[in-house]
């Protein structure tokens, strides 16, 4: 019997649990925030499609496309991979300004999203509560390497680390800007054209989720955009509410929801392979267990001694 494919990343990964959870829906608002500050990156979204008739179906494809990669077979993902190249090498981007033409798979501009859309998962899920330890942040962006090489990028060059994470926004925020375009992304993300009908579902409960991704990005954001945002303790007691709240809603209701990229994943690898923080709370005591035994013992030893802990 030919074993299954686990796909790119396998259910013992980071990116496998991470992935499974609500707030990735938030949290992928955010990285469209995030994205539209790049002058370069928004104007090829706004130069080649029409960003205010497509949005939906544009957050649906990226979070399809993230769907696929994370829980998909390798050979799904490899495809929606080059799919996404092929797309890529035929874009370009004019600077109104100056004429200057760019490609849309320029690495610098390919780097600005793939950032933006990790720090975005990474940063959302950990501040609403999700169980995440320092290691395995840094696991999460170290096999997000993966997802860099299907769009083009070299992995070598895409942060592994938090740290790194935080030094390449450091980097590029000079050359970040409130664009004509990027006030049209935050208008339209604000309050998006619906139907009479879904008028009150867009005050309800859209304008609140928008509202949620924004206060979420980092201050420079809300510099360049120039609204303000609650003081980051409150949005952390903000994306845990809504976490707690999200989360509430049972998993086997939510996955069955189209595409069903987990439901089918499971079906492939078997119930084992479900999508949990459990998950990752086990693998984070297997690995500080042997240290926290150490700490324990050398405590032990010098209380024996007449040491005492501070405080």
């Amino acid at each position: 019997m030919t074993e299954a494919d686990p796909g790119l990343f396998g259910p013992a990964s980071v990116t496998w649990q991470l992935h499974g959870d609500p707030m990735m829906w938030i949290a992928g608002v955010r990285a469209l925030y995030l994205q539209a500050l790049h002058p370069v990156a928004v104007r090829g979204v706004m130069q080649n499609s029409d960003f205010r008739e497509d949005a939906w179906g544009r957050l649906m494809r990226t979070a399809g496309f993230v769907g696929t990669i994370t829980y998909g077979t390798t050979e799904a993902a490899e495809k929606a991979g080059a799919r996404v190249r092929r797309i890529h090498a035929r874009l370009k981007v004019t600077d109104p300004a100056t004429g200057t033409v760019h490609g849309v798979d320029e690495p610098e501009l390919l780097l600005w999203v793939h950032c933006a859309e990790a720090d975005s998962y990474l940063q959302v899920l950990r501040r609403s509560g999700y169980p995440l330890t320092a290691r395995q942040a840094d696991q999460y962006l170290a096999e997000h390497r993966h997802s860099a090489r299907l769009v083009g990028l070299d992995p070598r060059d895409v942060p592994a680390t938090t740290a790194e994470m935080a030094d390449y926004f450091a980097g590029i925020r000079p050359r970040l800007a409130r664009t004509p375009e990027a006030l049209d992304v935050d208008s339209f993300l604000r309050r998006p054209p619906v139907p009479p009908p879904l008028v009150p579902v867009r005050a309800l409960l859209w304008q609140r989720v928008a509202a949620l991704a924004y206060q979420s990005l980092p201050p420079f954001a809300h510099e360049l955009y120039g609204r303000t945002a609650p003081p980051p303790a409150a949005v952390d007691r903000r994306l845990r509410t809504a976490g707690a709240l999200l989360r509430a809603v049972p998993a086997r209701l939510r996955w069955r929801l189209p595409p069903g990229h987990i439901v089918n994943a499971m079906a492939r690898l078997g119930p084992g392979s479900r999508p949990t923080p459990y998950t990752l709370k086990r693998q984070a005591a297997i690995l500080d267990g042997p240290g926290r035994v150490r700490r324990q013992r050398a405590e032990r030893r010098g209380r024996q001694q007449g040491w005492r802990k501070p405080g």
